[in-house]
């Protein structure tokens, strides 16, 4: 903690934030004196900071008295925005203590105060004592995420729309629902103005800023990563077991396998979560009646595996399968090997590309695999096309509905409940803004540096329409993430992993013919390709990982 003389903790006390939404509880007394057995009480003075942005592992602060101010610092100045203020019985933290990850926002003691802090450690004891106040917590740090991703809070990318290197950039925060702020500099003036502030040359860009002074000039994806706090540095030289693969079986396996003790390292080669993270609305998914999203979904996987002690590493993409010495040893594109006892692949699989006119030259400004709320701002008020007939290509046109003014739904058959369940090929045809071009394929992107246009196929009539559209999702099914093992674990024809029987292996469904190494979910050949399906693989086969290991007289 440090104390701050910025101009910024002089203005006048502002007033507490309404709860509104549920992001700012106040605690009850009986919740207070809960927690205060696993934490420390502290008299902090004005202008006090509890954590600043780009801190890890911090703790969570309860307000026993006055008031603490949560703030975005966004310039080179050291210029700030107030977020939000807590009163008294209110707690102050973010989604990243469950996550560790680093903030990405700062707190200041608005006024004298006495505070409660509870490191992270302590506080997994005390939400195991009280699940309700363990899930009021989890359930505020959310909802104060998307309430800050809708702010621009958060990490600030300025760069050019057409830059290959900004939309990576980009993806791949709002993959991992990092809060982010994305300047254009062809059409932000304030990019400019910053950009001259820090003196950075055009050709420097993008960059990524922190606290408004941690600027990356144009970094890699694992630059970013190590910044935001996704790669944990290896805590041992080899694991009982390395998960490949941070979908739905992934995140399940790393819980249960880290529960029953077993040392669990989760690696993924862009972020947790997999395609299902991508999902705007998961509604037939056992114990949520209201849906839930797909990125809350992996968000409470991920709190949950790393209360039982796994580790995530993001990116970690692998690159090899091999043996050495009795283990199996996974090679990582970052160059690093990582060493286990055993081996689960949960890669899942990859949206294919349409491979038309215009792919190429579009494919960086304009073109997407995946419909969050990032990609929901970027097209606020603009037409967008969906390409595909199956769930994903319905939810994500209902989620763009929402803010696009036209959907169009481009399927090429006649029967949108042919491969969409029915409750949502009805809402589909219900909704006033999703139009569906039955029986037609696009067949080419119009548009220079940004798409326009999009040339829908008639496949009956033969005749060519052109359909006005500034961005274009396309969900045309999917290819399993497999390259990395081939010549090394036996695939099916269309390069999907062969387990159980169809491996040869008679011993556990999820085994393949290599002792060790198993496989689940979506990348398994037979496997159901749903949510649920994947999660009970994942949670079932540890029971063979377990069976493996012991026979090896290795747990």
């Amino acid at each position: 903690m440090s104390t701050s003389n910025s101009s910024e903790l002089e203005l006048a006390d502002l007033p507490e934030t309404p709860d509104t939404t549920g992001a700012y509880p106040r605690l009850t007394d009986e919740q207070i004196m809960q927690l205060s057995q696993y934490g420390e009480r502290k008299a902090l003075t004005k202008g006090t900071t509890l954590f600043c942005a780009g801190d890890r592992d911090c703790g969570l602060f309860i307000v026993l008295d006055g008031r603490v101010r949560v703030v975005q610092e966004d310039g080179p100045e050291g210029e700030s925005r107030v977020l939000a203020v807590h009163g008294r019985g209110r707690f102050v933290g973010d989604l990243s203590i469950l996550t560790g990850q680093a903030v990405y926002v700062t707190a200041v003691a608005q006024t004298d105060v006495e505070v409660l802090e509870v490191l992270y450690d302590r506080l997994k004891e005390a939400v195991t004592q009280d699940q309700a106040l363990g899930d009021l917590i989890l359930r505020a740090f959310i909802l104060r995420r998307n309430i800050h991703a809708d702010l621009g809070a958060g990490l600030r990318i300025i760069g050019s729309r057409y830059s290959a290197n900004t939309r990576r950039l980009r993806d791949f925060v709002s993959r991992n629902r990092i809060p982010c702020r994305w300047d254009d500099v062809e059409e932000d003036p304030e990019a400019e103005v910053t950009l001259r502030a820090f003196d950075i040359p055009p050709d420097q860009t993008p960059v990524v800023i922190l606290k408004g002074q941690t600027v990356l000039r144009n970094p890699s994806t694992t630059e970013l990563a190590d910044l935001i706090g996704l790669r944990a540095a290896p805590k041992r030289s080899a694991y009982d077991l390395v998960v490949v693969g941070a979908g739905p079986g992934g995140l399940a396996a790393a819980v249960y396998a880290a529960s029953e003790g077993l040392s669990t390292v989760v690696l993924d080669a862009l972020a947790t979560g997999g395609q299902a993270a991508t999902s705007s609305q998961i509604e037939n998914y056992l114990g949520f009646p209201a849906g839930i999203t797909g990125g809350e979904l992996a968000d409470r996987a991920v709190v949950q595996a790393r209360k039982f002690g796994a580790v995530f590493t993001i990116p970690g993409e692998a690159t090899s399968l091999t043996q050495a010495d009795g283990y199996h040893v996974v090679g990582l594109a970052e160059g690093d090997d990582l060493i286990a006892h055993a081996v689960l692949v949960a890669t899942g699989v990859r949206y294919r590309r349409l491979d038309i006119p215009g792919t190429d030259r579009l494919e960086g400004s304009s073109v997407y695999y995946a419909a969050t709320e990032f990609e929901a701002r970027l097209c606020r008020q603009d037409p967008v096309t969906v390409v595909g007939g199956g769930n994903s290509a319905g939810q994500a046109a209902c989620f763009l509905a929402r803010q696009s003014p036209v959907v169009n739904l481009v399927i090429r058959h006649d029967d949108l409940g042919r491969d969409m369940s029915r409750y949502l090929a009805d809402r589909v045809k219900q909704s006033p803004r999703i139009k569906v071009w039955r029986n037609s394929e696009v067949c080419e992107l119009i548009g220079d540096e940004a798409l326009h246009e999009v040339l829908l196929h008639d496949l009956h009539t033969d005749a060519k329409q052109r359909v006005a559209t500034t961005a274009l999702f396309v969900l045309i099914g999917s290819a399993p993430h497999t390259s990395w093992l081939q010549g090394e674990i036996p695939l099916d024809e269309k390069g999907f992993v062969l387990t159980g029987p169809a491996a040869d292996c008679h011993d556990g469904m999820f085994e393949t013919r290599r002792q060790g190494v198993f496989a689940v979910g979506d990348v398994r050949s037979g496997s159901v390709k749903r949510v649920a399906s994947a999660v009970g693989e994942g949670s079932v086969a540890i029971r063979q990982v377990h069976e493996f290991l012991e026979a090896e007289g290795r747990r």
